[in-house]
C-alpha cells in the first residue's frame, strides 16, 4: 500500500505552521532537530518552524515519511547572487526562471549551476598531473622499489609510480558529481536535466565520487581560476545537501537537498570582505582554530573570522545570519564575541548581523573591560551592488581600527 505523503511547506525562520502529524512523523521530526524546531500546539496539532536552512527534503520512511519544503525569506535572485558571487568577478544578473519566482529554489540553482559549469568547461576541460601508482608490464615513471622487491621471483608486472596528465583531476571530480547530485534532486526541471546530462557527457574520463566518500581537495590557482565559480558552489551543493543520516541511536532515511543559511552567509561575507580588504594589506583568516581561551589550551575557540596585520591579530568578526530589527544584540551573540576579544587581547571585535535594512554601526562599550563590541547590518534585501558597497563601506571601517 503506498501511503499519500503531503508535503509541509515552510520558511526558513519564523513561526512556522501548524500541522497535524502522525506518532511516527512525530519521531522522524525529532531526530532531525538541525532540519527544524517542532513544539507541541493546541487541537493536538504540531507547529513545525525553521532553522536557517532552505531547500526540500524527505524524511523516514512508511507512516513516519515527512517532505519538507523550505522557502527561503530572501527572493530567489538574492539568494543567487549570494550563491553564486565570486570576488573580482563583475556580477551579472541573470534572469529566474517561472518556477523559481514561485520561491522554488531548485530549479533556480541547477540553472545557475549549470550556466557556471558550462563557462567552466567550454574552453575546453581542465587537465593536470596526477600521480598514480600502477604495476604495468613495462617501466613509466619510477620502479616503486620497496614494492617490487616484495614480489620475489615475479619480475612482471612492474610496480611503478608515475605522473599522468589527465581529466580525472580533482576540479574535474567536484564538478561531476555535482552534475550528477542536482540531476537526481526532484524539482529539477527535465531542460535543466538534459543540460547537466550533457555537461556531465563532456567528462567521460573522470571517476565519478563513490556516495559518502569525502570531497577531493583543490587548490585555487592561475590554471584552474574559470572553474573557480561552479567549484565554489558545486562544494556547497555537496556539501549542503544534507543529508546524510544524521548521527544518534536512531538514524533517519534522508534524501534531498538543504542548503545552511548561516554558512551561506558567513561564506558570503568572508570571500568579499577578503577582497575588500586586500588594498589595506589585511588578511582575513576564516575559522582559525590556533587559539585558546584559557591558558592550559584545553578550551579552543573559533571564531568566524580573525583579521591580521602584519602577522597580529587586529580584530575579530563573528558573523550572524540573523535579523534583529530593532532589538539589541542577543546576550549569547555579545558573550561569544566577548571570549573572542578576551582570549586574543583585542579591545574590540565586530558582529555582522544579515539584516533586512541596512543601519549604521552601534557600538557597545563593556563595563570594566576595556572592550567595544560593534554590531553592523548588511542589508541583503537590495541589488547585488549596493550590497557589496555596503560589505566594502564594512572594510572601510575595519581597517581603521589600530592595533
Amino acid at each position: 500500500m503506498t501511503v499519500t505523503i503531503a508535503p509541509i511547506s515552510l520558511t526558513e525562520t519564523g513561526r512556522g505552521v501548524q500541522v497535524a502529524l502522525r506518532p511516527a512523523q512525530v519521531a522522524t521530526l525529532i531526530a532531525r532537530p538541525d532540519l527544524v524546531r517542532l513544539t507541541p500546539a493546541a487541537g493536538g496539532l504540531w507547529r513545525v518552524s525553521g532553522r536557517q536552512r532552505v531547500g526540500l527534503v524527505r524524511l523516514g520512511r512508511g507512516d513516519g515519511t515527512v517532505e519538507l519544503r523550505i522557502r527561503p525569506k530572501l527572493p530567489v535572485s538574492q539568494l543567487l547572487f549570494l550563491l553564486t558571487h565570486a570576488p573580482g568577478t563583475p556580477w551579472q544578473d541573470q534572469p529566474v526562471t517561472a518556477s523559481a519566482s514561485d520561491d522554488a529554489l531548485l530549479p533556480a540553482l541547477a540553472d545557475a549551476y549549470a550556466r557556471a559549469a558550462r563557462r567552466a568547461l567550454d574552453p575546453g576541460v581542465l587537465h593536470g598531473y596526477r600521480v598514480t601508482d600502477d604495476e604495468l608490464p613495462v617501466v613509466r615513471g619510477r620502479i616503486r622499489t620497496a614494492d617490487q622487491l616484495r614480489r620475489t621471483g615475479l619480475p612482471l608486472p612492474v610496480a611503478v609510480r608515475y605522473d599522468d596528465f589527465t581529466a580525472d583531476i580533482a576540479e574535474n571530480r567536484v564538478l561531476l558529481a555535482a552534475l550528477h547530485r542536482l540531476e537526481r534532486l526532484p524539482g529539477v526541471t527535465e531542460t535543466a536535466r538534459r543540460t547537466l546530462r550533457h555537461l556531465a557527457g563532456r567528462l567521460p574520463e573522470v571517476t565519478p565520487l563513490r556516495p559518502g566518500a569525502p570531497l577531493p581537495a583543490w587548490t585555487p590557482t592561475r590554471l584552474n581560476s574559470r572553474y573557480a565559480p561552479a567549484l565554489r558552489l558545486a562544494e556547497l551543493i555537496l556539501t549542503d545537501r544534507g543529508i546524510t543520516p544524521h548521527s544518534g541511536p536512531a538514524p533517519v532515511t534522508t534524501d534531498g537537498f538543504v542548503l545552511d543559511l548561516a554558512r551561506v552567509f558567513e561564506r558570503f561575507l568572508t570571500e568579499t570582505l577578503t577582497a575588500a580588504l586586500v588594498p589595506h594589506r589585511i588578511r582575513v583568516a576564516r575559522q582559525d582554530r590556533r587559539h585558546h581561551l584559557d591558558l592550559g589550551s584545553r578550551v579552543r575557540i573559533i571564531p568566524d573570522l580573525v583579521l591580521y596585520r602584519a602577522g597580529r591579530p587586529l580584530t575579530v568578526v563573528d558573523a550572524k545570519y540573523r535579523d534583529l530589527g530593532a532589538e539589541p544584540p542577543p546576550h549569547e551573540h555579545l558573550y561569544q564575541l566577548l571570549s573572542y576579544c578576551t582570549a586574543l587581547a583585542l579591545p574590540h571585535g565586530h558582529l555582522v548581523y544579515a539584516a533586512q535594512r541596512g543601519d549604521a554601526p552601534v557600538p557597545h562599550p563593556i563595563r570594566n573591560a576595556g572592550i567595544t563590541l560593534t554590531t553592523h547590518a548588511v542589508d541583503l534585501a537590495r541589488p547585488p551592488a549596493e550590497i557589496l558597497t555596503s560589505v566594502t563601506t564594512l572594510a572601510n571601517h575595519l581597517a581603521q581600527v589600530r592595533d
